[in-house]
Protein backbone atom coordinates (compact mmCIF):
# COMPACT_ATOMS: atom_id res chain seq x y z
CA UNK A 1 0.00 0.00 0.00
CA UNK A 2 1.00 3.31 -0.92
CA UNK A 3 1.28 5.79 1.79
CA UNK A 4 1.66 9.54 1.23
CA UNK A 5 3.63 12.07 2.58
CA UNK A 6 3.38 15.88 2.49
CA UNK A 7 6.50 17.76 1.63
CA UNK A 8 5.95 20.88 4.00
CA UNK A 9 8.10 23.33 1.30
CA UNK A 10 6.83 25.70 -1.72
CA UNK A 11 10.38 25.74 -3.14
CA UNK A 12 10.62 23.74 -6.20
CA UNK A 13 14.30 23.42 -5.75
CA UNK A 14 13.87 21.79 -2.63
CA UNK A 15 11.08 19.23 -3.51
CA UNK A 16 13.58 18.11 -6.13
CA UNK A 17 16.07 17.79 -3.77
CA UNK A 18 14.33 15.90 -1.01
CA UNK A 19 12.86 13.59 -3.45
CA UNK A 20 15.92 11.96 -5.10
CA UNK A 21 17.66 12.09 -1.54
CA UNK A 22 14.95 9.75 0.57
CA UNK A 23 14.67 7.37 -2.95
CA UNK A 24 17.96 6.81 -3.01
CA UNK A 25 18.40 6.85 0.75
CA UNK A 26 15.40 4.48 1.19
CA UNK A 27 16.07 2.35 -1.53
CA UNK A 28 13.25 0.03 -3.60
CA UNK A 29 14.09 -2.51 -1.02
CA UNK A 30 12.68 -0.39 1.96
CA UNK A 31 9.57 -1.43 1.67
CA UNK A 32 7.50 1.52 2.47
CA UNK A 33 5.87 2.58 -0.26
CA UNK A 34 6.30 6.45 0.36
CA UNK A 35 4.35 8.68 -2.54
CA UNK A 36 6.09 11.88 -1.98
CA UNK A 37 4.01 15.30 -2.58
CA UNK A 38 4.49 18.86 -1.75
CA UNK A 39 1.98 21.32 -0.39
CA UNK A 40 1.54 22.61 -3.82
CA UNK A 41 -1.47 19.59 -3.53
CA UNK A 42 -2.74 21.07 -0.68
CA UNK A 43 -3.47 24.58 -1.34
CA UNK A 44 -5.67 25.02 1.82
CA UNK A 45 -2.37 24.63 4.39
CA UNK A 46 -1.77 28.20 3.63
CA UNK A 47 1.50 29.99 4.51
CA UNK A 48 3.56 28.51 7.53
CA UNK A 49 4.66 31.30 9.87
CA UNK A 50 8.35 30.62 10.99
CA UNK A 51 8.36 31.91 14.25
CA UNK A 52 11.39 29.85 16.21
CA UNK A 53 15.01 30.84 16.15
CA UNK A 54 16.22 27.20 15.79
CA UNK A 55 16.12 25.23 12.97
CA UNK A 56 14.59 22.40 14.32
CA UNK A 57 11.87 24.67 15.52
CA UNK A 58 10.89 25.86 12.61
CA UNK A 59 10.99 22.49 10.89
CA UNK A 60 8.86 20.86 13.64
CA UNK A 61 6.21 24.23 13.06
CA UNK A 62 6.03 23.50 9.40
CA UNK A 63 5.63 19.73 9.97
CA UNK A 64 3.09 20.02 12.88
CA UNK A 65 0.84 22.24 10.66
CA UNK A 66 1.23 20.57 7.47
CA UNK A 67 0.15 17.26 9.46
CA UNK A 68 -2.65 18.76 11.14
CA UNK A 69 -4.03 20.31 8.23
CA UNK A 70 -3.81 17.31 5.72
CA UNK A 71 -4.44 14.47 8.11
CA UNK A 72 -1.19 12.84 6.51
CA UNK A 73 2.29 12.86 7.88
CA UNK A 74 4.02 15.79 7.06
CA UNK A 75 8.09 16.13 6.58
CA UNK A 76 9.50 19.78 6.96
CA UNK A 77 13.18 20.72 7.20
CA UNK A 78 14.88 23.99 8.02
CA UNK A 79 18.06 25.16 6.90
CA UNK A 80 20.63 27.82 5.98
CA UNK A 81 23.89 29.01 6.36
CA UNK A 82 26.27 29.73 9.77
CA UNK A 83 29.45 32.10 8.95
CA UNK A 84 31.72 31.76 12.23
CA UNK A 85 32.77 35.47 12.09
CA UNK A 86 29.39 36.24 11.96
CA UNK A 87 28.56 34.27 15.14
CA UNK A 88 26.52 31.73 13.02
CA UNK A 89 24.26 33.87 11.13
CA UNK A 90 22.81 34.42 8.46
CA UNK A 91 21.33 31.65 10.41
CA UNK A 92 17.71 31.07 10.15
CA UNK A 93 17.36 34.39 8.25
CA UNK A 94 19.59 32.57 5.24
CA UNK A 95 16.69 33.29 3.01
CA UNK A 96 15.70 36.50 3.85
CA UNK A 97 19.19 37.86 4.93
CA UNK A 98 18.93 41.20 2.22
CA UNK A 99 15.80 41.44 3.77
CA UNK A 100 12.00 41.07 2.95
CA UNK A 101 11.42 43.67 0.21
CA UNK A 102 8.05 45.07 0.83
CA UNK A 103 6.01 45.39 -1.91
CA UNK A 104 8.35 43.41 -4.40
CA UNK A 105 7.58 40.38 -5.91
CA UNK A 106 10.58 39.52 -6.64
CA UNK A 107 11.83 35.98 -8.35
CA UNK A 108 13.31 33.68 -6.36
CA UNK A 109 16.84 33.54 -7.98
CA UNK A 110 16.99 37.66 -7.64
CA UNK A 111 16.47 37.10 -3.98
CA UNK A 112 19.40 34.74 -4.00
CA UNK A 113 21.35 36.90 -5.66
CA UNK A 114 20.76 39.95 -3.03
CA UNK A 115 21.21 37.69 -0.20
CA UNK A 116 24.45 35.91 -1.86
CA UNK A 117 25.82 39.70 -2.75
CA UNK A 118 25.37 41.25 1.06
CA UNK A 119 26.87 38.30 2.57
CA UNK A 120 29.99 38.77 0.09
CA UNK A 121 30.02 42.29 0.62
CA UNK A 122 29.90 41.87 4.40
CA UNK A 123 32.80 39.67 4.00
CA UNK A 124 34.79 41.41 2.21
CA UNK A 125 37.35 42.89 4.54
CA UNK A 126 37.68 39.10 6.49
CA UNK A 127 41.10 36.88 5.57
CA UNK A 128 40.77 33.64 4.46
CA UNK A 129 41.81 31.96 7.08
CA UNK A 130 38.44 33.40 9.25
CA UNK A 131 36.16 32.36 6.56
CA UNK A 132 34.62 29.29 8.12
CA UNK A 133 31.36 28.66 7.72
CA UNK A 134 29.08 25.04 7.21
CA UNK A 135 25.40 24.41 5.90
CA UNK A 136 23.00 23.31 8.98
CA UNK A 137 19.74 21.50 8.07
CA UNK A 138 17.23 19.74 10.99
CA UNK A 139 14.21 17.58 9.35
CA UNK A 140 11.11 16.67 11.31
CA UNK A 141 8.73 14.33 10.74
CA UNK A 142 5.49 14.91 12.42
CA UNK A 143 2.67 12.64 12.70
CA UNK A 144 -1.24 13.32 12.55
CA UNK A 145 -2.01 12.87 16.28
CA UNK A 146 1.16 14.49 17.69
CA UNK A 147 4.07 12.27 17.27
CA UNK A 148 7.39 14.23 16.06
CA UNK A 149 10.90 13.33 15.46
CA UNK A 150 14.13 15.48 14.43
CA UNK A 151 17.05 14.81 12.65
CA UNK A 152 19.84 16.86 12.03
CA UNK A 153 23.28 17.08 9.28
CA UNK A 154 25.45 19.52 8.77
CA UNK A 155 28.49 19.99 6.18
CA UNK A 156 31.41 22.69 7.00
CA UNK A 157 33.56 24.48 4.86
CA UNK A 158 34.58 28.60 3.81
CA UNK A 159 33.04 31.19 1.86
CA UNK A 160 34.98 32.14 -1.34
CA UNK A 161 35.22 35.75 -2.72
CA UNK A 162 33.05 35.20 -6.09
CA UNK A 163 30.01 33.41 -7.03
CA UNK A 164 31.24 30.18 -8.97
CA UNK A 165 29.32 27.53 -10.71
CA UNK A 166 25.81 27.42 -11.96
CA UNK A 167 24.07 24.59 -10.42
CA UNK A 168 22.52 24.56 -6.98
CA UNK A 169 20.76 27.57 -5.33
CA UNK A 170 20.67 30.21 -2.45
CA UNK A 171 24.72 30.23 -0.95
CA UNK A 172 25.68 27.04 -3.31
CA UNK A 173 27.99 29.22 -5.39
CA UNK A 174 30.13 30.69 -2.61
CA UNK A 175 30.19 27.83 -0.02
CA UNK A 176 33.41 24.58 -0.81
CA UNK A 177 32.83 21.93 1.28
CA UNK A 178 35.96 20.69 3.41
CA UNK A 179 38.04 18.86 1.52
CA UNK A 180 37.20 19.73 -2.07
CA UNK A 181 38.03 23.33 -4.17
CA UNK A 182 34.83 23.21 -6.05
CA UNK A 183 31.45 24.95 -4.71
CA UNK A 184 28.27 23.26 -4.18
CA UNK A 185 27.00 25.02 -7.31
CA UNK A 186 29.66 23.33 -9.60
CA UNK A 187 28.67 19.99 -8.31
CA UNK A 188 26.29 17.85 -9.76
CA UNK A 189 22.41 16.71 -8.35
CA UNK A 190 24.18 13.93 -6.81
CA UNK A 191 27.31 14.54 -6.16
CA UNK A 192 25.52 17.41 -3.85
CA UNK A 193 22.72 15.17 -2.45
CA UNK A 194 25.77 12.71 -1.34
CA UNK A 195 27.22 15.38 0.74
CA UNK A 196 24.81 17.86 1.77
CA UNK A 197 23.68 18.85 5.14
CA UNK A 198 20.08 18.37 3.46
CA UNK A 199 21.15 15.15 2.38
CA UNK A 200 22.78 14.30 5.60
CA UNK A 201 19.46 15.18 7.81
CA UNK A 202 17.01 12.88 5.68
CA UNK A 203 19.30 10.11 5.69
CA UNK A 204 19.22 10.02 9.03
CA UNK A 205 15.55 10.81 9.32
CA UNK A 206 15.16 7.57 7.43
CA UNK A 207 15.47 4.60 10.24
CA UNK A 208 12.91 6.96 12.07
CA UNK A 209 10.65 6.79 8.85
CA UNK A 210 11.23 2.87 9.21
CA UNK A 211 9.92 3.04 12.67
CA UNK A 212 6.95 5.16 12.65
CA UNK A 213 5.29 4.69 8.94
Amino acid sequence: MTRRVVLATHNEHKVRELQQILAEALGPEAGLGLEIVSMAAFPEVGEIPETSVTFAGNARLKAEHVAMRTSLPALADDSGLAVEVLGGSPGIFSARWSGLHAGEDLPRAEKDRRNLQLLLDQLADVRDEHRRAAFRCAAVLAIPGGTTVTSEGEVPGVIVREPLGDNGFGYDPIFVPDGDTRTLAQYTDVEKNAISHRGRAFRAMVPLLREHL
